[in-house]
């Protein structure tokens, strides 16, 4: 994702650097997954330092992390280091991280009883200190510590002054569309006399430490130029430390909101370069309004380190292929340069097309792509400027890792189709390639990815060549990797789609399938390759057959269906069908699915569809979608005998009309196979129509009307029709209709079905008359209209 220079690309900035802290708290809680790693076969985090991860690229404000939530805690592990080495033997660890930062876990709620009082203890011991009477508080820890201590006394007195500091400097961790208000530090009395202390002390750890409070405190007051003022009075005698970066970033913050944006970027250029614990921000704050800041700036650079840290930030904004130009001229062993190459090459990676079909135009499906074709569509888009530069780069073996330069040529000529030489220049890498696992792991992804692209068409001999590595993905990594970091996902997912593509050119529709697998829709899933009985049958004797080729074995192994499945669809078709002895022998083999219990009792029919209804109603029996099938069977066969004929057609069309759509039993067709949805439209058209279809309900209904003995029992009967004649109504009037939005209201909700007519004409007098009539709103409408 391209970022652009633009007042307009975040909302506010009341001060600088103080507004950046605001803007991005208002936005914490960002969600920290970012699809480059599913969408990339080149893991950035092999190349540059962890502290320029954020600025991957990323399709997020930052990768990895969503938004920056550290402002109130990017310096604690510093700060505890710091203050635990003056205190070496004066205080322990575990009382000095007390008094510095209290409690780091984030509370959500209020609780009295267990809140951190480390700032009110230090007011306490402060008090103690200028009083000289004690108190609770000097009472409990002269216990642990020696107040009498110098050093103890200078850490206490430097907490009390910077705690005052912290009410205008810690921002509230809430969550919030506002733009945080910045606030200020009014008490210029208070500022001055740290100033007095810092000017007075001669303890070069104390003194770094005032130096620094008393710049926070001049940039959190009414008067930010003052804070400009001391820093330039006294930078000379600081030390070049994380403080004095901290500091100078308040420089670039007050420039910011005094509109001089060139020496304000500039500015954070420097704590860019220096500071890697601020990078985040700094990238976050650099901001040229127009070009003519941004050349102001270079400018004011002083030497080639500063005109390389200018370039740093403008190539994570701007061009990455000219911020690495720029800056190998400069210094080619800047660290900079290899987070900016990592975002080349992910850029550069997304226009890509691994999905080896192309838009088939207008109102039409997609084009199939064969193996070659798309490896010349995607070879036609590699940026032959962005692989000159890197192969100059690569070739003068003169930067801070050769091997980030030589893995990026090789996987940039792999995506060119230039395998020979992206060969060569893997095996340059090795030479000074670091013997860590993300390093090994990514050279080993970029040689298989380039030995795949190698295959135009499978045979026995480059078979070979790839299935150790198809194991290695396949199985090995997700069973072993335990990091975040390694991004293989793609290329697992890519080699599928190569490989059914090759399958698929062959002919062979079944390892078409095992690597390709047919997923209906993202929603719904689902696989359209089961509705071919050929093809199933040849899907099944493939995943039986015991002397599987070594890639059939990996492809059968990472398949998501198995035999199980298939069977299990089966059944289920079997079942729609009324073919009820094949559907128990297929439910036979399916494993536990057999004995997946029914929600509701499959064989009750009631008035209104109410799923939930149903599923809570009490159940003196439990049935298994084996129980079901041999139920169905017990009574066909009672029924082929003339046994119980009402009785036994009202349940077989209960039975049928609950596993539909309309019933309380759809858990038993929602299956892998057959796809999952509350509504129809979620469905393909083969199975939309089978889980719609209430032909056999409504041919056992019409068998207990016609059996029934009395008039309850025929108007019972007639209404159970009428429901089958009001879904098969819907059904052939939504019949060409794809999704909801094409749905037009004709303002007909339903019509009188021959079922309502006949109840309405015959049977009034019932008692299921009227009990209809308090239940269903449709038959109510009907007979009063």
């Amino acid at each position: 994702m391209k970022r652009i220079f633009s007042s307009k690309l975040f909302l506010v900035f009341s001060i600088g650097l103080l507004s950046v802290y605001g803007v991005i708290y208002a936005c914490a809680g960002g969600d920290d997954w970012d699809f480059f790693g599913y969408n990339s076969n080149f893991t950035p985090e092999t190349f540059a330092d962890k502290s320029y991860s954020p600025l991957f690229l990323s399709g997020s404000i930052f990768y990895g992390i969503g938004f920056d939530t550290e402002h109130n805690s990017r310096f604690n592990k510093n700060i505890k280091e710091d203050w635990a080495s003056y205190l070496k033997g004066k205080a322990d660890t575990t009382s000095v991280n007390y008094f510095l930062i209290g409690n780091e876990t984030k509370r959500y709620y209020s609780d009295d009883k267990n809140v951190i009082k480390n700032k009110e203890e230090i007011a306490d011991l402060h008090a103690f200190y200028k009083s000289k009477k004690e108190n609770k508080t000097s009472q409990k820890w002269s216990k642990k510590l020696n107040l009498k201590d110098e050093k103890i006394k200078n850490f206490v007195e430097f907490l009390y002054l910077a705690q005052k500091i912290e009410t205008v400097s810690i921002g509230e961790e809430n969550w919030s569309y506002e733009p945080v208000v910045a606030k200020t530090f009014k008490d210029a009395k208070m500022i001055q006399s740290i100033e007095n202390v810092y000017n007075t002390l001669s303890d070069p750890f104390l003194k770094n430490r005032y130096w620094f409070l008393t710049m926070k405190a001049r940039f959190y007051s009414n008067d930010k130029q003052k804070a400009i003022d001391f820093f330039n009075k006294t930078e000379s005698s600081v030390p070049k430390n994380t403080l004095y970066y901290r500091a100078l970033s308040y420089v670039a913050g007050i420039n910011y909101k005094q509109k001089k944006y060139a020496t304000s970027n500039y500015l954070y250029a420097k704590v860019f370069d220096k500071c890697p614990e601020l990078r985040v921000v700094t990238a976050y704050s650099f901001r040229p309004k127009n070009d003519s800041d941004w050349n102001k700036a270079l400018l004011m650079a002083k030497n080639n380190d500063e005109k390389v840290a200018l370039w740093a930030i403008h190539g994570y904004y701007k061009d990455e292929k000219q911020a690495i130009e720029k800056i190998y001229e400069l210094n080619p062993k800047s660290e900079h340069l290899n987070y900016l190459a990592t975002r080349l090459v992910n850029g550069l990676e997304q226009s890509i097309n691994n999905s080896f079909q192309k838009d088939g135009g207008e109102n039409q499906p997609q084009k199939k792509l064969t193996v070659v074709e798309s490896k010349t569509e995607n070879q036609a888009k590699v940026d032959k400027k962005a692989l000159d530069l890197i192969a100059k780069i690569s070739a003068a073996v003169n930067t801070d890792r050769p091997y980030l330069w030589d893995l990026s040529l090789g996987y940039l000529q792999t995506l060119k189709g230039d395998y020979a030489n992206a060969d060569k220049n893997f095996d340059k890498a090795v030479k000074t390639l670091p013997k860590t696992e993300l390093a090994g792991m990514q050279l080993r992804l970029l040689r298989f990815v380039n030995n795949l692209n190698k295959i135009d068409k499978l045979t026995d001999k480059n078979e070979k060549t790839i299935l150790a590595d198809l194991n290695w993905l396949y199985y090995e990594l997700p069973k072993n990797y335990k990091g975040q970091e390694f991004r293989y996902q793609n290329a697992s997912s890519w080699s599928r789609s190569y490989l059914s593509t090759l399958y698929r050119e062959k002919g062979d529709l079944v390892m078409t399938e095992i690597f390709g697998e047919s997923r209906y829709s993202y929603w719904n899933d689902g696989n359209s390759f089961y509705d071919n009985e050929k093809v199933l049958l040849d899907m099944k004797a493939f995943l039986e057959k015991s002397n599987k080729t070594e890639i059939e074995k990996i492809g059968a192994g990472i398949y998501s269906l198995k035999l199980k499945d298939i069977n299990n669809f089966q059944a289920v078709q079997a079942t729609f069908k009324n073919k009820i002895p094949e559907a128990i022998e297929f439910m036979k083999q399916t494993d536990s699915v057999q004995y997946y219990k029914f929600l509701g009792n499959p064989f009750n029919g009631n008035i209104k569809d109410c799923h939930d209804c149903e599923h809570a109603a009490y159940q003196k029996k439990k049935y298994s979608q084996m129980d079901f099938l041999i139920t169905i069977k017990d009574m066909q066969d009672k029924l082929a005998k003339k046994e119980d004929i009402y009785t036994n057609s009202l349940l077989l069309g209960n039975a049928f009309y609950n596993i539909s759509h309309f019933g309380n039993g759809r858990t038993f067709y929602e299956i892998s196979i057959v796809g999952y949805g509350s509504s129809p439209y979620s469905f393909r058209n083969s199975m939309k129509e089978m889980i719609t279809n209430n032909s056999v309900s409504k041919m056992y209904y019409q068998k207990a009307f016609e059996a029934a003995s009395n008039k309850e029992q025929k108007a019972k009967c007639l209404y159970l029709i009428s429901k089958c004649e009001r879904n098969d109504y819907y059904n052939k009037k939504y019949n060409n209709i794809n999704n909801y939005w094409e749905i037009q209201d004709d303002k007909i909700n339903f019509i009188a079905w021959n079922s309502f007519k006949a109840l309405k004409k015959d049977y009034s007098d019932t008692k299921y008359y009227q009990d209809v009539i308090a239940e269903c709103g449709y038959f109510n409408t009907y007979v009063n209209q």
